[in-house]
């Protein structure tokens, strides 16, 4: 089927928009725009870079309760924003566990721990580990592990589809990754303020009840994903058995705010539909 939704893309203040959306079993519903343009994924670079990781520790290089970061952080603190670290300083300003910092320089000194764990430098693990797998080869993760990711709609469908129906990770060890880490944690959530709690799993973050969120209003609570400050977006709706992605060459901002969540409701009001 094709998803006239989709097409709201061509309403978005953007100079360049592509997205699509993809079931567990790799059927794509619908997509509209370049999908095979390039994106700086800001953000979104996230979910990849902790795929990779969660590759790493089912390869047994990496524990994720073993010591990473800061004193008394771990990689699990790391991949789920309570190491203490700042946002994009290597610098502590809380106790591991205490707060949902959101934090690059933390997914930085992941990077730094799998590539010495690995033998090699990150981006060439992420993409042996991932990316080579699946077929993305489009995409690459060179620089910070954080914010520096570039890719199209078309690798990205790829990456959402195996999310949903795990090949290369265990699908336990992906349901760890969608669940809520250190749960009642509070935090900002970037672009939408504080958030009691801000819940996030191990990459991923998780709407669960948060107001305002990015996502739509009538996403389930257990949708996950990200967004990045280049205007992309992935997430995946496990209730509605699908994930969206939708990349755009125009920093976040009020504009991204105000277009996401009436997207997100109508591609879901249309699926809902169609079903």
């Amino acid at each position: 089927m094709s998803l006239q939704s989709l097409a709201l893309i061509e309403n978005w203040p953007v100079p360049t928009a592509a997205a699509a959306v993809v079931r567990a079993d790799g059927t794509v519903l619908g997509s509209h725009g370049p999908l095979g343009h390039r994106f700086p994924l800001a953000s979104v670079t996230k979910p990849l870079a902790a795929y990779a990781v969660l590759v790493a520790y089912e390869e047994g290089a990496i524990e994720l309760d073993e010591a990473a970061g800061p004193a008394g952080s771990t990689v699990r603190h790391l991949l789920a924003h309570t190491s203490g670290l700042a946002f994009d300083e290597h610098r502590v300003t809380a106790a591991p566990g205490e707060r949902r910092l959101y934090s690059n320089a933390g997914f930085e000194v992941l990077g730094d721990h799998v590539a010495k764990a690995a033998d090699m430098p990150f981006a060439e693990y992420a993409r042996q580990a991932v990316l080579e797998p699946l077929g993305m080869t489009s995409t690459s993760l060179d620089g910070s592990p954080a914010k520096d990711g570039v890719s199209t709609v078309d690798d990205l469908v790829r990456f959402a589809a195996e999310v949903q129906a795990p090949r290369l990770l265990d699908p336990r060890t992906v349901a760890e990754a969608m669940t809520v880490q250190y749960p009642g944690t509070k935090g900002v959530l970037p672009g939408y303020g504080h958030q009691n709690p801000n819940d996030w799993g191990l990459g991923f973050e998780i709407r669960d009840s948060k107001s305002p969120h990015w996502t739509g209003t009538s996403s389930s609570p257990g949708t996950f994903g990200h967004f990045g400050q280049s205007g992309t977006f992935l997430w995946i709706d496990p209730v509605a058995g699908l994930a969206c992605v939708a990349l755009t060459d125009r920093a976040f901002g009020p504009w991204a705010v105000e277009a996401w969540t009436p997207f997100t409701d109508t591609v879901l009001a249309e699926v809902g539909n169609s079903v």
